[in-house]
């Protein structure tokens, strides 16, 4: 063996020598110091049966909620080339075992593309069926046949009490199902909808509300729904500590409509009404008839419109100033009080005319 190989098998040697001190100092080196160890975990506390019960109703409601997500189609001002742009998400939740979703509208409105992704991470194309701008309501539709859908429990918003447990779950800013906690924190609050009318009726609470979290269901303490959360009080546009939730028995009633007509069935007078701004400018407080259509509920019932003079002039018609005893001094307000009533149902209505005061009783009528 010569000189050459011997060293190599020195220094080889040396080396896997090397190597296996450093492994045995390692393994079998001096303890570390105790800050450098892992902390002892400590046995996990028995969970409060509050705890456990806000954890059995996220694991049940959370099946219901979907993420939904909206595009809309653009055009290339230079090329005139169509393509499809994200719009924008929210929240909604399972409605029936058919597939329909409820959601609000100002999430889907505009949209050419909507998409709704369940719990279970399925993604599917949604339509919509019918929408309500004046509530900010709007149905979507999916086609599920191999899984079966979870709809989520219908509570009542009725008999409601400030200081009850309220749950939210959605998608705030993407992030899919989360769930915050707070209380009913008011009732009977009015916001405005997209199309500028009032809901009333609406539940406040604390429980956190941002951004993909509308249209998202807000549950009792026992996982019933109570409301649709809508809309947030926020100097910067994120949770504040104030949101508002369209109530569920406004729910009830609207979407049943909305699946089988496509749109509410609206009870009204039959009737056009000047502009409230130019009503006010006169100083009238109430809502002017300008136009009762023949044969309808106003003009059954004696109410007259605007007519005009041979000489061109135009006399007001009969001013509306109370629907079953409460003031009318808005459409806005004629609209809200015509909202609680059903078509068919007789109203009394208080009118002037010529400056005198009269009533009338009103079958209401269906109105588009």
């Amino acid at each position: 063996m010569s000189t050459s190989l011997l060293r190599n098998l020195s220094l080889s040697a040396l080396v896997a020598s090397s190597m296996l001190g450093a492994y045995s100092c390692v393994q079998g080196g001096p303890e570390p110091p105790p800050a450098a160890r892992p902390r002892e975990v400590s046995p996990p506390a028995e969970l409060s049966a509050e705890e456990r019960a806000t954890i059995d109703v996220f694991q049940s409601a959370s099946r219901s909620v979907v993420f939904i997500t909206t595009s809309t189609l653009r055009r290339d001002y230079w090329s005139l080339n169509v393509f499809e742009v994200p719009q924008g998400s929210g929240s909604g939740f399972i409605w029936d075992g058919d597939g329909h979703v409820v959601t609000n509208f100002h999430v889907i409105a505009g949209a050419s593309r909507i998409t709704a992704v369940t719990a279970d991470r399925s993604e599917y194309r949604a339509k919509v069926v019918g929408a309500d701008p004046d509530h900010d309501l709007a149905v979507l539709k999916i086609d599920s046949p191999e899984r079966p859908l979870s709809p989520v429990k219908v509570g009542s918003s009725k008999d409601l009490k400030v200081g009850q447990k309220a749950l939210a779950i959605g998608n705030p800013f993407g992030l899919d199902h989360s769930l915050s906690t707070g209380v009913v924190s008011a009732l009977g609050r009015t916001i405005r909808s997209m199309s500028d009318r009032t809901i009333e009726g609406v539940i406040q609470t604390d429980a956190a509300v941002n951004p993909g979290n509308s249209g998202g269901p807000l549950l009792d303490g026992s996982g019933r729904l109570i409301g649709v959360n809508t809309q947030i009080v926020s100097p910067s546009g994120a949770f504040a500590g104030i949101s508002f939730a369209v109530p569920v028995d406004m729910v009830n009633r609207v979407v049943p409509q909305l699946i089988a007509y496509g749109k509410i069935i609206k009870p009204g007078l039959g009737v056009r009404v000047l502009q409230d701004g130019i009503a006010a400018r006169y100083g009238i407080r109430g809502v002017v008839l300008m136009r009762v259509a023949p044969g309808s509920a106003a003009g059954r019932a004696g109410l007259k419109g605007a007519v005009e003079t041979e000489g061109g002039e135009i006399l007001l018609g009969d001013v509306i100033t109370a629907i079953d005893g409460e003031n009318v001094e808005t459409f806005d307000d004629l609209q809200t009080l015509l909202d609680r009533r059903k078509v068919g149902e007789r109203v009394r209505v208080e009118y002037t005319r010529d400056g005198k005061k009269s009533e009338t009783d009103v079958t209401l009528q269906k109105v588009e």
